[in-house]
Formats: structure tokens, sequence, C-alpha cells
């Protein structure tokens, strides 16, 4: 009989411990962030660019205005973004001589651009778009590797201060896609083939892309425009 109520007891303690196991991997499955997939190729309504002309910094007073058309996979304009962008804005942007403007152009070769501007078109929706932006650039090495981007998306929105549930309800509508695809369709039609390509007062930007170069040629067509 002691034998029996032995393995009674084992055998319950076993079943409770399977069926705890089992309770966590529920609870992982239906609280993870699902993969969400954002359409490229879209077709553009005029819905999609309403109002909207780019993701801009800077005054609008600034004499000078430079476009950049990027896509957030491209290490080149991760480079860009990390080592000259913050020179960029403490010089010229910051002192009112220059207004940037950001437009996205994911190229088809990488297979998060379009999710990572969609990511950061989200948490625009919160006022939260230059923060996410930013990690996004800064970790262009982590989710450029992963099998799915989505969660570390996710994890860089919740750090930049966004309402997780607003940006999942804005993530899985797509509501975005429409003027990602305006933003490539508006830059192709400027003569945009690659990525970053930056227009400087509306005209295609040939030279060095380095804070210096970029400074001095700021401050010679501010010097013009006030002549």
């Amino acid at each position: 009989m002691a034998a029996t109520q032995t393995g009674m007891k084992r055998f319950y303690s076993l079943f409770a411990i399977i069926a705890i196991a089992g309770l966590a991997v529920l609870g992982y499955l239906l609280t993870r962030p699902a993969t969400v997939s954002i359409p490229a190729n879209v077709t553009v309504q005029a819905s999609d660019t309403s109002g909207f002309k780019g993701y801009v910094k800077g005054a609008a007073t600034a004499p000078v205005e430079i476009t950049e058309y990027a896509d957030y996979q491209c290490p080149f304009c991760q480079t860009f973004a990390t080592l000259q962008m913050p020179t960029i804005e403490e010089r010229l942007i910051n002192t009112g001589r220059l207004r940037w403007r950001y437009r996205d152009f994911p190229l088809d070769q990488h297979p998060f651009a379009v999710l990572a501007a969609h990511s950061a078109a989200c948490a625009d929706e919160q006022g939260k778009y230059w923060d996410q932006h930013r990690r996004i650039y800064e970790g262009q090495g982590e989710w450029a590797a992963a099998g799915n981007a989505t969660p570390i998306f996710r994890k860089y929105a919740g750090a930049a201060g966004v309402d997780l549930g607003r940006y999942d309800a804005c993530m899985r509508a797509g509501k975005y896609a429409g003027r990602i695809q305006a933003d490539k369709n508006a830059g192709i039609a400027l003569g945009v083939s690659s990525t970053p390509t930056l227009l400087v007062n509306g005209r295609l930007y040939r030279g060095r892309f380095d804070s210096d170069a970029i400074t001095k040629l700021v401050d010679s067509l501010a010097r013009q425009t006030t002549k």
C-alpha cells in the first residue's frame, strides 16, 4: 500500500511539472510578438501621401535643405547615420543653417528594409520617430542577421517609450506601406537608384558623404542666399 501511495505521489508530481511546463509554453506562444510582414511594391493611394513629404528636423527658415533617400538595412546608410549625422546635426541642423528631410528608399535585396521603415512610421504616430530611427540604425547588426526582426523592432519601440499596444496595431495593419512606396517612387522619379542619396536644395549631390564636406557645402550655399 505504501509503495502504491509513493508511486501515485510521483505520478502526480510529474503530471504537475508537465502541466506547468505546458502552461509556460502556451503563455509564451500567446504573448510573443507575431511575425509582421509589410507588403512592398504596393499601389499608392492619394491618402498615403496627403500632407506628408518626409520626416523633417531643423528650422523651416534654414537657408539650405538636404533630402536623404535611404534604406535602414543598407550598411552605407547605417555608417552615415551613426558616424556622420551626429556631427551634421550639431553643426548645421541645431544652429539653424540646415533643414534635413529623410525619405524611405527600401532596396529590394534587403528583406527587412520595408519592415524597418514601417516600424519607424508607427513610432512617428506617437512622436517617437527620430528615437526609433536612431535605434534601428544603431541596432542594424542585430536585426539584419535575425530570422525575425519584428520582436527586435518592437523592443526598440518599447525602449523609446512607445505605447506598444498602439504600435502593434499599427504594424499589423501595415497602414504606412503605401507611404513608404510613395517615397521610393518619388526618389526614382528624381533619379535615385542607390542609397544613401542626397539632394541638396533639390539637386542630386555628387560629393563626399562626410560631415566636413557637407558642412563646407552648406556654408557656401548659405552665404549665397544672404547676398
